[in-house]
């Protein structure tokens, strides 16, 4: 992650040609400090975010860290303090909270389904479902709280989904050529496919070729039927319509990762705030 360019960008829009409100009232060469509180229990993320917000607009500012990423805070929790011209503390504080509150609500949020699933071999992936430009925020924040990325884009995995398949014209077809498209840009990365019913697992198993098979708003009983006929020979994932009542039932039937796209578009942002210290 690039960060200094997505700071740059981020501040750009925010500021523009000046925080005018900042600059009206306040002495340029005034220093300040203030602390980020916590004001609900939650898991903490997104504090080296922070810090390197503060260090690029102030290379001299001092970050005391009291409170670490994947930390379980509670209300009046002091996550750090950070000593540095006020102008770089008022110019930065919505760009740090903006971050860590959503950071935080993704990360507790995660933790919740992953607690609901931890007697398991399961681990939980995030989808595509991300905020545009902040994609890496975002899944950050689920391995933070206890879960594990899928592909982060397009460009890492071959994902062969109902429309891929649909406009091939069908598994075997999309497989081969998802193969042939491998073999011919000297490409390694895994193909996994969709499969919305047991004739489709059985026809992406006679064909082989695949490294995961997806298992697309299969019932928990027709999960354990197609694992019988997968036989651990791929990675298996279970997807569609899952969620904390429900996410425990699919874990027990031994499937090796649950997508879960609400661990992040479903996420609410955590309650925090940056206070100056008046001394």
């Amino acid at each position: 992650m690039d960060f200094n360019s997505f700071i740059k960008t981020a501040l750009e829009e925010d500021v523009r040609d000046g925080d005018h409100s900042t600059l009206s009232c306040i002495p340029a060469d005034k220093k300040g400090k203030a602390i980020l509180n916590i004001k609900e229990k939650g898991i903490l993320a997104g504090i080296d975010v922070a810090q390197n917000i503060f260090l690029y607009i102030e290379p001299s500012a001092e970050i005391t860290i009291y409170k670490k990423d994947g930390e379980e805070v509670n209300v009046g929790d002091i996550a750090f303090e950070v000593i540095a011209s006020i102008h770089t503390i008022l110019k930065a504080e919505r760009l740090v909270l903006n971050i860590m509150q959503r950071m935080g609500g993704i990360a507790t949020l995660t933790h919740i389904y992953a607690q609901k699933i931890k007697n398991y071999p399961t681990q939980i992936l995030d989808t595509r479902k991300t905020t545009p430009n902040f994609r890496w925020f975002e899944k950050r924040a689920v391995v933070i709280g206890g879960g594990q990325n899928h592909r982060m884009g397009l460009y890492d995995m071959i994902m062969l989904k109902d429309n891929h398949i649909d406009y091939c014209g069908g598994i075997e077809k999309a497989i081969e050529k998802a193969n042939e498209y491998l073999k011919e840009n000297n490409l390694n990365i895994p193909i996994e496919v969709e499969t919305r019913s047991i004739e489709d697992v059985e026809r992406v198993v006679a064909v082989g070729k695949v490294q995961r098979i997806m298992l697309d708003n299969f019932t928990p009983e027709k999960i354990i039927e197609a694992l019988k006929i997968i036989d651990k020979k791929y990675e298996t994932e279970a997807s569609g319509g899952i969620h904390l009542d429900t996410i425990e039932s699919f874990a027990k039937t031994g499937v090796d990762f649950i997508s879960v796209g609400a661990i992040i578009h479903h996420a609410v942002s955590m309650d925090m705030s940056l206070k100056a210290v008046i001394v």
